[in-house]
């Protein structure tokens, strides 16, 4: 495509909520940690490699019976809190700025379990009740 040649009405996305494409076999609750996995498809957080985290499901999505991308799934980057793990995973305020990683759809840890879990997002803060994780695909992948 050419260089403009006059003023353009660039398209842009507003607001916080995003939507994707569910991937085949997958059940995302509500409130889920969302990944995205290597072929572009949004799936809930679990032990596995070759995902990213992308934020947390505003709604249920039962694409179970369905192909990749038969439904859509709302998903919302940001920051959201989630289960610790334990033992040697726990995450401290030590690992605050570093990457963690999905152990399940709302269990995050401080390791990536010897290579099999993938990026979920950057813990922000720790608390008593859990770890407030930032979802940010791009910063995450980055990372």
């Amino acid at each position: 495509m050419p260089a403009l040649a006059q003023d353009r009405n660039t398209p842009r996305a507003e607001g916080d909520i995003r939507r994707g494409s569910v991937a085949a076999a997958t059940l995302v609750y509500a409130g889920a940690i969302v990944m995205r996995n290597s072929a572009g498809f949004l799936i809930e957080g679990r032990t596995a490699t070759g995902l990213v985290g992308v934020g947390r499901a505003e709604a249920r999505a039962d694409n179970s019976a369905g192909a990749d991308g038969d439904i859509m799934l709302d998903y919302r980057p940001g920051t959201f809190r989630f289960a610790n793990s334990a033992g040697a995973d726990e995450i401290d305020a030590s690992d605050i700025g570093s990457v963690c990683y999905a152990v399940d759809d709302q269990t995050v840890a401080a390791t990536n379990g010897s290579s099999t879990r993938s990026p979920a997002g950057i813990v922000d803060h720790v608390d008593a009740n859990g770890v407030w994780v930032r979802f940010d695909e791009a910063l995450t992948n980055a990372s």
